[in-house]
């Protein structure tokens, strides 16, 4: 029988390699599926968002194997599969999604009402997202894969670019679609709370939409001069000086056409104190106060309704202290939840290959392999200005 390993989450702040059963196709509760097929994974990548689970900011169980962001080559297809061929390289939207239901013919992938029993939306290896295995393994399984998967028009081109196009799973159409959520345009004056592998796919998006000015905010000072020397201007939110004060240094006024979050529920203060401590409300406060009337704010951030590592009773059960008359008094728009990324990953996926956009450059892709997934999970939770990517069967090399 095949043998498979994947990454485990074990507890707080701690995750290793395990062997793991080989895939089937079958769904999380057993039942023969017809419709999906075997990857062998050719890359996965760690996101911000599994950090969180392994930080223990989730009620995620020991044992959960990670992985929502795949690339990976069909190796197995099942009977009702028509368009998919054994050896198609394929992006797997982080959304795990049926296609049928009315959510996914309306374009909202994100929040399926069929994949999860417990609520709308799946995913691979996530708490409360349906129990779907995750994709840090060398084989993973992938329902409905007609609908799901995006098929590489030319294979070798694609291990070509596959540092930038790895990003097709999750970071750069989330990126995007906080971009295009907060209205950004040709012209546009954008704030991105966040210098993250998301917050600069944002920016990088911002740009490709045709953006004057792209301003990015962290308290972090490697992953700022990441940013700077990737073309954004940058905010140092550690400083004594308000965020509108810094914003109006380089734009000269105080507010911004589009503004992103892209840091999500464990936001840290403003201010050299401030960022000592979490204070989750803290972004979404500060895009409001930056933010001009009638503009809107992308939130690609993750916001979580349970945080049992939260510092305040009220934020463990996801109610946060937001100046929601500021915004209302703004008329303001916002727009939340999990990135359909099917709705962009075809238009993004050409914008890569023809060049138009260097995501790997822009997020710091460093590939790993498996064996170090740990070392990766230690480094990317330190503040690294990298995104780590992960080579199950060491087919980069191969590649290149």
């Amino acid at each position: 029988m095949a043998s498979n390993r994947g990454v485990a989450y074990v507890g707080p702040g701690k995750v290793e390699v395990q062997s793991i059963a080989y895939p089937t196709l079958a769904d999380p509760r057993g039942r023969r599926i017809d419709h999906g097929v075997i990857l062998r994974v050719v890359s996965t990548n760690i996101c911000g968002s599994d950090q969180h689970m392994v930080r223990g900011r989730t009620t995620a169980p020991a044992g959960l194997i990670l992985g929502h962001e795949i690339t990976g080559e069909v190796i197995e297809i099942g009977r009702d599969v028509e368009t998919l061929q054994k050896g198609d390289l394929v992006s797997v939207p982080f959304n795990v999604a049926c296609g049928r239901c009315r959510t996914c013919k309306e374009q909202h992938t994100g929040v399926c009402l069929t994949v999860n029993p417990a609520r709308a939306g799946g995913a691979y290896g996530y708490v409360d997202m349906g129990d779907w295995v995750g994709g840090q393994a060398e084989y993973v399984m992938v329902p409905y894969a007609d609908f799901n998967l995006l098929r590489f028009p030319d294979k070798a081109q694609a291990m070509e670019k596959i540092c930038d196009l790895t990003c097709l799973s999750d970071i750069l159409p989330t990126g995007y679609h906080g971009a295009v959520t907060a209205g950004v345009g040709p012209g546009s004056t954008v704030y991105v709370a966040g210098a993250g592998p998301v917050g600069l796919a944002a920016a990088s998006s911002a740009v490709l939409l045709g953006a004057a000015v792209v301003i990015v905010g962290d308290i972090n000072a490697a992953r700022l001069d990441h940013a700077r020397k990737q073309g954004f201007q940058t905010v140092n939110l550690s400083e004594h000086d308000s965020l509108a004060d810094q914003i109006a240094q380089i734009l000269g006024t105080p507010e911004v056409d589009c503004a992103i979050d892209a840091v999500g529920f464990e936001a840290r203060g403003h201010g050299h104190e401030g960022a000592q401590h979490e204070a989750p409300a803290t972004v979404l406060n500060s895009l409001m106060e930056v933010t001009r009337v009638a503009g809107k704010i992308g939130i690609p951030g993750l916001y979580v309704t349970e945080d049992p590592g939260a510092a305040d009773s009220a934020a463990q059960k996801g109610a946060l202290s937001i100046r929601f008359g500021l915004g209302w008094a703004k008329s303001h728009s916002f727009f939340t939840g999990q990135t359909p990324v099917m709705k962009y990953n075809r238009a993004l996926m050409q914008a890569i290959l023809w060049d138009r956009i260097k995501i790997a450059e822009t997020v710091g892709v460093e590939v790993i392999s498996l064996d170090d997934a740990p070392m990766g999970y230690s480094q990317f939770d330190s503040g690294v200005p990298k995104k780590f990517v992960i080579d199950p069967h060491n087919l980069f090399r191969k590649a290149a």
